[in-house]
């Protein structure tokens, strides 16, 4: 069970979220109207006040506040201004591939790091682990866009092995995986590097505890010793680390959509920063903070499955 104060936290969080998706749109430089009517076309004073009255914005910042809430109640989360489209729609459009894309990318790093790391910390001395560290340090400081220019640059341009661009051509399992699977790669790649460095460090600081030598002493020896008793242990940081690579991920995938063209959450999010479309801002912002504080409130109660004195804490 999660405790009250874990609850009233989240609340507050979201209620801190929901404040600044709707305050940082509107403190960027620009006028969404403008953007709207195109600065090369003249209109009158009386047209630009119109099209600010029929578009909420001539009220006060306080009032459009309370209306952002009142609508949010209501799960009401506004009409685009340029893609003249509920938001909602256009956020499970286009949500339900960034969470294919970022979800497969954080499972299969968090499952890569969890072996690799795992068995990398335990023979900490040996050249693969030494091989394995130096990659995921070169990876990890790699920026991910990056990684996805040299990717697409290789096999893309260079090899014609996979497409430039598009979630699929024809709507069939194995053109999205062909599309998907040069992004999905560079974001495992980065996940699976930060993720393998913070298992690593944890086995190695596992095994030098006396509970290592107590099973030692009862007969058990190697890989027994990893598998039973200390990566249980040693997932705890890594289980936390998933949690982190969600809120990450998204930023993360923005990029990596722009660069290889997909059309999902990041191509979306920024075509709006572009146009100054509050509500879309607004919608995005909130879904993946709300994706984000879920992600973080599993990781909660998953902790108190794995490690029992989180249990006896609460």
């Amino acid at each position: 069970m999660i405790p009250a104060k874990k609850i009233v936290r989240y609340f507050i969080s979201f209620f801190a979220v929901i404040t600044l998706n709707f305050a940082l749109p509107r403190a960027m430089p620009g006028d969404p109207v403008m953007n709207l009517i195109g600065e090369d076309v003249y209109v009158s004073e009386a047209t630009l006040a119109k099209i600010r009255s029929d578009l909420g914005l001539d009220r006060s910042f306080f009032e459009q506040y309370l209306n952002y809430l009142w609508d949010l109640i209501h799960f009401d989360l506004g009409h685009s201004y340029h893609l003249h489209r509920e938001v909602s729609e256009i956020l499970l459009s286009r949500m339900e591939w960034t969470l294919l894309f970022v979800g497969l990318s954080v499972i299969l790093g968090a499952f890569i790091a969890l072996i690799l790391g795992a068995f990398a910390g335990w023979d900490s001395n040996s050249k693969i682990s030494r091989f394995l560290s130096c990659a995921a340090i070169w990876v990890s400081c790699t920026p991910p866009y990056f990684l996805a220019i040299l990717f697409l640059y290789i096999f893309a341009f260079k090899l014609g092995l996979f497409p430039f661009r598009g979630f699929y051509s024809t709507f069939d399992v194995g053109s999205v995986a062909h599309h998907l699977f040069l992004p999905i790669t560079v974001m495992t790649l980065f996940t699976a590097s930060r993720d393998f460095l913070v298992m690593r460090g944890s086995v190695y600081q596992e095994k030098q505890n006396l509970y290592v030598l107590y099973a030692k002493a009862k007969g058990l020896y190697g890989k027994s010793i990893l598998f039973k008793h200390v990566l249980q242990n040693a997932s705890l940081p890594l289980v936390t680390l998933v949690a982190l690579d969600f809120s990450f991920l998204f930023s993360g995938a923005l990029f990596i959509e722009i660069i290889f063209s997909l059309n999902g959450m990041g191509q979306l999010i920024y075509n709006a920063i572009l146009a100054r479309d509050y509500p879309i801002l607004q919608g995005a912002f909130l879904l993946i903070a709300v994706s984000v504080l879920l992600v973080n409130l599993a990781v909660d109660i998953l902790y108190s499955f794995i490690d029992p004195r989180v249990r006896s804490k609460q």
